[in-house]
């Protein structure tokens, strides 16, 4: 099946839009980061970034456009405009929504309504042609922990998720409990790398226990050690915390992809992008004889691509969505069971 899909990303503080064709495809993929915008803060502020989106989205679609090429004909060669509608930051959301939207009006094509976590789903397809179904893929961002077998485009069952915080959004924690910056992910990650992940025996919680995940008692656990002992490197506590959390997610991930007798594990989400996840998960798949696909750190974290993907195998097996689509905030992936 070929067409070509213009893909518009705004659900938080990344406003992206991508061309995808075919499902496959990435034509160009456009990203404006507002991290120096939040920074300040120690996270994201929902009006600014929502004004952000609408200050820098026309923009970056015509940067994405001429990227493609596609900028030359008036209106653009495209077969569907895709947008993400949720989860997310209902303003953000508004912004990337009515964008495409109108634009679906003015250029005479379907508009596509996707699911933000289901665009994180197909992450791991732009990349990797050939995939032995069903696959086991943990989904983990800033406010998502799910652990998913996907048996196929559009066919998702849970197999788990987080109990309380997420592993992103214990991350952001922990990096501004011991201040390191924002975000919490790479932060962690960089004073990580100079820290003996020994130094501090923190829980690994539900380790031996089912599906679920559970980061709130472990982040608690950090702060109490620390003030514990206040004489403590920051780069051996962001060691000793970053192990524990791979610990946990790789554990769960292999174990549900036993559970379900999956032909691979993927990764998905903006801490899909942490390096020693990504190693463990990558010799944990080696040992257990299940190969194990990786997004590209640029596919992991918010982008447009992947929006586009997930917005053409809709479009080709769902149709359009109709124009008064509404935002949710609070969107859900559509499980099957």
């Amino acid at each position: 099946m070929t067409g070509t899909v213009l893909g518009i990303e705004t659900s938080c503080d990344e406003t992206a839009a991508a061309v995808v064709r075919a499902g496959a495809d990435i034509c160009s993929s456009v990203i404006s980061s507002q991290v120096d915008l939040h920074a300040g803060y120690g996270g994201v502020v929902p009006e600014l970034a929502g004004r952000a989106h609408l200050e820098v989205l026309t923009a970056v679609v015509a940067e994405a456009l001429a990227r493609s090429g596609l900028d030359g004909a008036r209106p653009p060669v495209l077969d569907a405009v895709a947008a993400t509608v949720g989860p997310g930051l209902m303003g953000s959301l508004l912004v990337g929504a009515s964008g495409a939207k109108a634009l679906s009006m003015a250029w005479g094509v379907p508009f596509v309504g996707v699911n933000h976590l289901e665009g994180h789903l197909f992450a791991a397809l732009l990349e990797h042609r050939r995939l032995a179904w069903p696959l086991a893929v943990l989904l983990v961002s800033g406010g998502h922990s799910i652990l998913v077998c996907m048996e196929g485009p559009g066919r998702y069952r849970r197999l788990g998720a987080t109990l309380d915080d997420a592993a992103g959004e214990a991350f952001d924690k922990v990096a501004r409990f011991l201040g390191l910056g924002y975000p919490g992910g790479p932060a962690i990650e960089r004073a990580a790398a100079g820290g003996d992940p020994a130094a501090f025996d923190f829980p690994r919680p539900l380790l031996d226990d089912g599906l679920d995940l559970s980061f709130s008692g472990l982040k608690t656990a950090v702060v109490r050690a620390v003030r514990s002992r206040p004489e403590a490197r920051d780069e051996d506590v962001a060691a000793s915390f970053q192990q524990a959390v791979v610990d946990v997610l790789v554990a769960k991930v292999c174990r549900g992809a036993l559970a379900v007798g999956a032909g691979g594990i993927c990764l998905a989400g903006g801490v899909a992008a942490n390096g020693p996840l990504r190693e463990a998960t990558s010799a944990a798949g080696a040992e257990l004889g299940i190969p194990v696909y990786l997004p590209s750190r640029a596919m992991c974290t918010d982008n447009a691509a992947m929006i586009a993907a997930a917005g053409w195998w809709q479009l080709e097996h769902l149709g359009p969505s109709p124009l008064d689509t509404a935002c949710d905030p609070a969107l859900a992936l559509p499980f099957v069971s």
